[in-house]
């Protein structure tokens, strides 16, 4: 699980404030009075003659020979991938639209709007993505690649951050948050490294705290910020260690070290075929997640290359596989009885399988701006929320 392991989260804090820059005077998706400098761009109409090559930013695990070289047979297009180890690294990659060098970018939530709004990725034409009318409704056209309609990408895997327990400490599923910042499991707690882990406590604060008055846990006032910052602060203690890589998670659990921490279903079904005894869940409140999109440079030398891959990565068979290898939820919905072929049980384990109702209970990645979407200037940008996870993770 390469690309697991290399979804560092501590390296989500390694951008530069110089590709931070154009985000802290913009705002997110649709927000009021804003245009991404690329929104006209007339996209592709129709994929031609493929140019031969295609150069890729990836996360580890996304350019598998098991699915590129197929690619490469049926397209010619020879594939070249730079792998990188954090959000941050890829929006430094993708600086001046690709350089001219880079074709397409497999971008998590938190850098898609630090992309759009840079001037580094274009427009893409959806309808010359044969399976897109086959993804799930919320993967189609999400806030976080999709602005007043355009689409900047084509949305590849998923996965929602869930509560991993002990089930000899934890009878029946938790039903809330709470069990993350309750002293009852001082040193027995274990987070993620990364300063979009504010967004869950945030989270848990909207409906904790009501008269904080916190919509949308990546659109937080300054009054919501610090009342959250200080709610993890007071969680340290708790801490048993602040994990970087789904390794470190699981050696916790298997060690009996923590009882309760925020994870991915990675863990939990890497954990199961251990036999430890855990289980996940997502609590009352919610749960965040992230999902990654193929995201098209906006100086790309091989657009036809590129098209072809978004194509090709899009299918339920290569979809599945790639949940399988990577540890994810695939955006196809056919996909899921293709997973289950390949390895019993992982369409189910995944959660690829619930319904549309469990998938809106996840608020997905975004790069928090100081922009809120309504086009008041009072939210916290990124910048803030690095500065201050440094201060709570220490």
């Amino acid at each position: 699980m390469g690309g697991v392991a290399r979804r560092t989260l501590v390296g989500l804090m390694a951008f530069s404030i110089g590709a931070l820059g154009i985000v802290a005077v913009t705002s997110g998706a649709g927000a009021a009075g804003l245009t991404a400098p690329m929104a006209g761009m007339k996209p592709l109409q129709t994929i031609g003659k493929g140019e031969g090559k295609l150069n890729l930013i990836a996360w580890e695990g996304y350019a598998t020979p098991q699915w590129v070289k197929p690619f490469e047979k049926a397209t010619g297009c020879q594939v070249n991938a730079k792998y990188a180890g954090s959000s941050g690294e890829m929006v430094s990659l993708m600086s001046n639209g690709g350089g001219h060098q880079y074709d397409l970018v497999s971008a998590s939530g938190d850098a898609d709007l630090r992309l759009i709004y840079g001037g580094d990725v274009k427009p893409v034409n959806i309808k010359l993505i044969a399976d897109w009318h086959q993804f799930r409704p919320f993967l189609k056209s999400p806030s976080f690649n999709t602005i007043n309609g355009v689409h900047y990408g084509v949305s590849l895997q998923f996965g929602p951050n869930v509560l991993l327990y002990s089930t000899k400490t934890f009878k029946s599923a938790p039903t809330s948050w709470s069990v993350l910042y309750s002293k009852k499991y001082t040193g027995q707690v274990t987070v993620p490294n990364n300063p979009i882990q504010i967004a869950d406590a945030a989270l848990y604060l909207q409906s904790a705290q009501p008269s904080l008055g916190i919509t949308d846990p990546y659109e937080l006032t300054q009054p919501q910020f610090s009342a959250t910052v200080k709610l993890l602060k007071s969680q340290k203690p708790l801490i048993a260690k602040y994990w970087n890589l789904a390794s470190d998670e699981i050696n916790l659990f298997q060690s009996k070290t923590v009882v309760a921490g925020a994870a991915w279903p990675y863990q939990t079904n890497t954990l199961k075929a251990n036999k430890a005894g855990v289980a996940d869940t997502i609590p009352k409140e919610g749960a965040t997640g992230w999902a990654d999109t193929w995201m098209l440079a906006t100086n790309a030398p091989d657009p036809n290359c590129a098209y072809k891959w978004m194509n090709w990565v899009s299918t339920p068979h290569v979809q599945a596989e790639q949940a399988i290898s990577f540890g994810e939820t695939p955006a196809n919905s056919l996909a899921c009885p293709i997973m289950n072929k390949l390895q019993a049980g992982s369409c189910n384990g995944y959660h690829a399988n619930q319904p549309d109702s469990y998938f809106k209970t996840i608020k997905f990645w975004k790069t928090p701006l100081s922009t809120c979407d309504n086009g008041k200037n009072d939210c916290v940008p990124y910048q803030q929320w690095t500065n201050a996870w440094t201060q709570i993770a220490g």
